[in-house]
């Protein structure tokens, strides 16, 4: 367990004793983890470890049945629903692209700096020039500014993650949960992919689910390996791949 959290002014997000249950079924087990401003971090595991139930519990999406989850050691992250937890300052990214096809990248963009602001009420919304710089460096960032007039439907896969990695850091987010980015990249779009997070890393915490061990490899960060809910092992890649749990239940080497 996770010492009290008056000990731990470091952490931007801690989870204490977490269990989730479905039915009986323990998607989490008192599952410990702390991760620090300006961390990079990758957690691994098999399909059922618990990573999708931990991006849940801490986006507010799912309760946990036991346990603690805060964000800056102070707020209270069960108290809140999905919404207020994004306003706080957590962004998610699922796998699955979700950029509007038939509105280009920089219409895509304006739609997540807007917030809760409708569709037509943003494109019609002049933007400021402070606004448009902004926009246009973060397009900068994520190596999409010269297709910024483009639909998103003529993105690649890799491009479209890019884009929905810009669009998170459009709404200013200080812990960003990403999941599966690498999923249907090129080997060189995997390798820009992990050149940015590592990049936006230090600015903000980035937390990483992924099953491409070259991905993580790429990323250079701490790794933690969830099995059956809980954390089966955590440091640097190189530790994780020669404990012999995790070879036993997921490397399989």
């Amino acid at each position: 367990m996770i010492e009290a959290r008056h000990h731990l002014p470091t952490n931007i997000l801690y989870l204490d004793g977490v269990t989730v249950s479905f039915d009986g079924f323990k998607a989490l087990r008192e599952l410990s983890l702390a991760i620090a401003p300006g961390e990079l971090r990758a957690i691994i595991g098999p399909n059922g470890a618990g990573k999708t139930t931990f991006m849940d519990v801490v986006t507010g999406k799912v309760r946990p049945t036991e346990g603690e989850v805060f964000f800056h050691d102070t707020v209270d992250l069960t108290r809140h629903d999905e919404a207020e937890i994004a306003r706080l300052g957590i962004g998610r990214k699922f796998q699955k692209p979700t950029v509007i096809d038939s509105l280009t990248v920089w219409e895509n963009l304006e739609l997540a700096c807007a917030g809760e602001r409708g569709v037509f009420t943003t494109l019609m919304h002049p933007r400021s020039a402070g606004e448009r710089e902004r926009m246009a460096e973060i397009l900068e960032r994520v190596g999409l500014a010269e297709a910024a007039g483009r639909p998103g439907g003529a993105l690649s896969h890799g491009q479209k993650q890019w884009l929905e990695i810009g669009m998170l850091l459009a709404q200013s987010p200080e812990l960003l949960l990403i999941d599966e980015p690498a999923a249907g990249m090129t080997d060189h779009e995997t390798e820009l992919t992990a050149q940015l997070l590592r990049e936006i890393s230090g600015e903000r915490s980035v937390v990483v689910v992924e099953h491409d061990m070259v991905f993580v490899k790429a990323l250079d960060c701490r790794v933690t390996v969830l099995h059956e809910g809980h954390t089966l092992a955590e440091g640097t890649l190189e530790h994780v791949q020669a404990d012999e749990r995790v070879i036993e239940v997921y490397l399989g080497r």
